[in-house]
């Protein structure tokens, strides 16, 4: 019996700007209806990984597949069952809520937009923002109406890109718990890139631990916790992080 294909898979990724590397042979496979974590610092390679797998950056090396499509050459395919959000993506600020889910409803040939859009925004508490500019919003909200157009097609696979990092803590608890139940209602396959340990242990079943582009440890952060004998995915982040560094330093370099 051989098991399902992966929703997301990175086979041995590379990239490189102006002679360095920012992403460093890395492999992982997540499987489908299940939450992954990129964790790191900001620099980490988190963002190249995610526009590499979206098939928006070319890798120098290695392979990038999204539901069984490689996303080199047949990206659009697997665009269609997939979407991505960043709060550090502006939508277009002198169109409403409204006009902007429109545009992309529109874009990602939607049936009815209108009244998804309507369903959306209640789903997601935004019937007030839907007739108000973009740019008269906080950064919250635009943060809730850039989640409302990721949901726009039902995707199969939802990129998110540091998805909280403007909301205020109540907020953020509300989008996590929303997105778990989006994910287990559909079964939808969520990557998530965070530099927020807490909302990814709460979040993932399981994470990467990325730094300096390079994969430095990955699995279940219950059992990641236990092997390196810690309390919180933070501290085993924290050893593995300073471990690999002074691996970097070598044996004669300053601390």
């Amino acid at each position: 019996m051989t098991s399902a294909p992966a929703a997301v898979e990175a086979r041995n990724l590379s990239k490189e700007f102006d002679g360095r590397t920012v992403v460093d042979r890395i492999s992982f496979a997540v499987p489908r209806g299940t939450t992954f974590g990129l964790l790191g610092a900001n620099g980490a390679g988190k963002t190249t990984t995610i526009l590499m797998l979206l098939g928006l950056l070319r890798p120098d090396h290695g392979e990038a597949r999204v539901l069984g499509h490689d996303m080199e050459h047949d990206r659009f395919r697997a665009l269609q069952r997939a979407n991505f959000s960043s709060p550090y993506v502006s939508l277009p600020h002198r169109l409403t809520a409204r006009q902007n889910l429109t545009v992309y409803g529109r874009l990602y040939g939607v049936a009815d937009v209108r009244r998804r859009i309507e369903h959306i925004a209640r789903e997601l508490r935004i019937e007030d923002l839907l007739d108000r500019p973009v740019g008269q919003m906080s950064a919250g909200q635009k943060t809730r109406v850039g989640i409302g157009k990721v949901l726009l097609n039902n995707p199969e696979v939802l990129f998110l890109d540091e998805p909280t990092a403007s909301l205020s803590p109540e907020s953020a608890t509300w989008l996590r718990s929303f997105l778990g139940r989006y994910r287990d209602s559909t079964r939808a396959t969520i990557v998530l890139a965070s530099h927020n340990m807490p909302e990814v242990e709460a979040m993932c079943d399981s994470v990467a631990f990325l730094q300096q582009g390079r994969l430095l440890e990955q699995g279940a952060p219950r059992e990641l916790i236990r092997r390196h004998g810690k309390q919180t995915l933070e501290q085993v982040f924290l050893e593995v992080a300073e471990a690999a560094s002074d691996q970097q330093r070598g044996p004669g370099d300053d601390a």
